[in-house]
């Protein structure tokens, strides 16, 4: 495989490092797994200047993860790996991620919140509220997975809405319940304040044409590049914005200028420590 755009400036905005535990099988799990320096090396492989990534102590097993535990351990791997930087996991169940994030949020390498209502069981339009007013108080930018009856994309507009100070970005374009794929860009396109972003971090994303029809509906300034990384190989997700049969200016867009602008990393070298 070559890249046919090698030096285009890239930030995976939708990462993760540890050892997968979701019961696929021994050997599923471990081909899912994959520690900080790993992460690193393979996106450092890809091309990708930046992945910002959540544990996955934090999000699996399903319904009994340890997002205290796994941000603690973000917190002192991310600024020790160059070329990564940091969601901090809430749990809105658990108050003492509310106190990390209020406090993570003011390092340099962390750059908003991750929520994850399937992995940690509860539906959106019961705890968001609670979420996007402490976020929004602290224009922290979040990211949510999306496409489930518990993270439905349309279910965050109203909280969007209502919080126009917040910033959501919908994981894995494409990605539905019910096999249908527009969820996240029709809740784009609802979004009053244009305060929603999806990201491309689904194997949906290989189908041919669900790239370029999103581009078309939504513009490609409210998609970022997302390979779920180490869950799915961060050089073939890549591979396949730089494939797509889109301008230029929109690839450039997806795989890195939004984030750029949007995590605020104009002038941040990946390589450098902090």
């Amino acid at each position: 495989m070559t890249d046919s755009a090698p030096d285009v400036f890239t930030v995976d905005v939708h990462g993760h490092y540890g050892s997968m535990d979701r019961g696929l099988g021994e050997l599923v799990d471990r081909f899912m797994s994959g520690e900080a320096g790993e992460v690193a090396a393979r996106a450092e492989r890809s091309n990708i200047d930046w992945t910002v990534i959540s544990p996955l102590r934090g999000l699996v097993p399903r319904f009994s993860a340890n997002p205290v535990i796994g941000n603690a351990d973000a917190e002192k791997m991310v600024p020790a790996t160059p070329g990564l930087l940091q969601w901090v996991i809430i749990d809105p169940r658990e108050p003492e991620t509310f106190e990390q994030a209020d406090r993570m949020l003011q390092h340099p390498w962390c750059v908003g919140v991750k929520i994850h209502p399937e992995e940690h069981g509860y539906p959106i339009t019961e705890f968001g509220e609670e979420i996007f007013r402490f976020c929004a108080e602290r224009g922290a930018l979040v990211l949510t997975h999306s496409g489930e009856q518990n993270s439905l994309p349309m279910d965050y507009v109203p909280l969007l809405d209502r919080y126009a100070d917040a910033r959501l970005i919908l994981a894995h374009l494409g990605n539905g319940w019910d096999n249908d794929p527009s969820h996240q860009v029709r809740a784009v396109q609802a979004s009053r304040h244009c305060n929603i972003w999806t990201d491309t971090s689904s194997a949906r994303s290989i189908w041919p044409g669900l790239i370029e029809w999103a581009v078309a509906e939504i513009g490609a300034d409210r998609i970022l590049f997302g390979s779920d990384t180490p869950l799915y190989l961060a050089g073939m997700q890549r591979f396949r914005i730089v494939d797509a049969e889109i301008s230029d200016e929109d690839r450039a867009l997806i795989l890195g200028r939004n984030a750029e602008a949007l995590l605020g990393l104009t002038g941040r070298d990946p390589r450098s420590g902090w």
